[in-house]
């Protein structure tokens, strides 16, 4: 930040009364879903402030707490940089440091929804069922210690657990992650967990407890050193805690709250819907799953960022084909949508130079990921007999990645949960088909059924990967 320019501060009159608490509130969430309840309240009135969580690391709250956690938001458009601070934060809380704070402020009865944006992994789940995974290190220390849990879902059983034993309605828990089923997901992670702790509880929150299913949409990449000082430039205010981000945004959300409170989200241009399944299946196979197939085949071509990787006309041709003739046709469409032009508006998204969402930061998490975004697809495309080379392609250049040595023989900094085990997995494995098996072994990911059936097509699409590298290996594809 430039030393000289005055901090950034909240202005006197913007400071609602909480009603929300966030966990894992990072550059999305502040990009996103804080712009819609801003707006709510703008537009509505309530008391639908947000108090952000963090579990473990206290960087973001000691961000934003000399500005008084306001900060910048800039749309990275055609016209050029928009600024905008966002005010909807009041507070921000450090789980690790003080645990009972976090647990008092999930149990405020004046707090009416705990939102999430903790990634695929912070759900403690078993990807390929989508249940409670109980050897989980944070899941087998929370079972052992309820009243002092780690993980996301052990802070909202134990918050529930609180409004129960106090005679208090739950809160609605409101998943904004990329998962399918998300709701789902979630109900099912914390009704298992409070199962193991306590049957009668977990008994209240499958009655009484809600888990909307939600659809989250806009791109926002990472938050660097240079943002942060053309912010300064751009507004006179020194910001260290301001997110970018495209122009385009979309919530879609299953219309399901505890007693029906929640800020007037409509007003602020989210949708409101009885099922959410079709537009989260169109926008994590579509947009999510295209953004994996990039990232890996990107990054292992050389490409630094994902306008830089559809800016080459054979990775352009590629995402094109992988919309048209693999991923569209396995999709229902949601009303009122042309899928079509929905993949034509992606590209011109992807391709906007000014968002640099790196293939590094898409790839890491990869096998929390693939079976939402790519797996799901396969299967459904095997099941009525269509071939999906360039789907294939993506699961083979993903096993590329997680060896750890990209086509130069340079090391990659794999990011995942299960980073460890994929490339013991990989080292340990002779040869290309060797790998493959080992890799669709692991059953945190693939099933045993989907293993079995993509075995040939996911070992011939290594191969080509490794004798041609990944540019002239989907040059082959596209």
């Amino acid at each position: 930040m430039n030393p000289s320019a005055p901090r950034l501060a909240r202005s006197a009159a913007a400071r609602p009364g909480a009603g929300i608490v966030h966990l894992g509130l990072g550059a999305f969430f502040r990009a996103h879903g804080a712009f819609y309840i801003a707006e709510a309240i703008a537009k509505s009135g309530g008391d639908w402030g947000v108090v952000g969580l963090s579990l473990m690391n206290p960087a973001m709250r000691d961000r934003l707490a000399p500005q008084d956690f306001a900060y910048t938001a800039v749309d990275l458009g055609p016209e050029g940089e928009i600024p905008r601070v966002v005010e909807v934060v009041r507070d921000v809380l450090v789980a690790r440091e003080n645990p009972e704070a976090a647990l008092a402020a999930m149990a405020d009865p004046a707090i009416r929804i705990v939102s999430l944006t903790v990634t695929e992994k912070g759900y403690c789940h078993e990807p390929a069922t989508g249940r409670l995974n109980p050897d989980h290190p944070d899941i087998v220390h929370d079972l052992a210690n309820p009243a002092a849990p780690r993980s996301a879902p052990g802070y909202l059983v134990r918050a529930l657990a609180r409004r129960r034993e106090a005679g208090l309605r739950p809160f609605t828990v409101l998943t904004c992650d990329n998962l399918p089923q998300n709701g789902r997901v979630v109900r099912s992670v914390v009704l298992d967990l409070a199962a193991a702790v306590d049957p009668a509880l977990a008994d209240w929150i499958a009655a009484e407890g809600r888990f909307p299913a939600t659809m989250v949409d806009r791109i926002v990449p990472a938050t660097s050193a240079a943002d942060i000082a053309r912010v300064t430039e751009l507004t006179g205010f020194a910001d260290a805690a301001p997110v970018v981000h495209e122009p385009f945004r979309q919530w879609v959300i299953e219309d399901d709250f505890v007693d029906g409170a929640r800020p007037d989200l409509a007003a602020a241009g989210a949708r409101m819907v009885k099922d959410v399944a079709a537009f989260e299946h169109m926008k994590l196979r579509m947009l999510n799953g295209a953004h994996s197939a990039l990232s890996y085949l990107g990054y292992l071509g050389g490409h630094e960022t994902i306008a830089e990787t559809v800016a080459d006309p054979v990775y352009a041709r590629f995402v094109k084909r992988l919309w048209r003739d693999e991923i569209i046709p396995a999709l229902t469409p949601p009303p009122g949508e042309d899928l079509h032009a929905y993949a034509d508006a992606l590209f011109s998204r992807f391709a906007n130079p000014a968002i640099r969402h790196r293939t590094w930061q898409i790839a890491m998490d990869g096998s929390q990921k693939l079976p939402q975004r790519i797996l799901g697809t396969i299967a459904e495309n095997r099941v009525a007999g269509r071939p999906c080379p360039g789907l294939h392609l993506a699961v083979a250049a993903w096993m590329r990645y997680v060896g750890g040595v990209d086509e130069k023989d340079d090391p990659i900094d794999v990011r995942d949960p299960l980073a460890e085990r994929l490339r013991a997995l990989s080292d340990a494995a002779p040869d290309g088909p060797a790998k493959v098996a080992a890799l669709l072994g692991l059953r945190q990911i693939f099933t045993p059924e989907q293993a079995a059936a993509m075995r040939d097509d996911v070992s011939a699409a290594y191969a080509t990967l490794t004798r041609l590298g990944a540019r002239a290996a989907i040059e082959g594809a596209a």
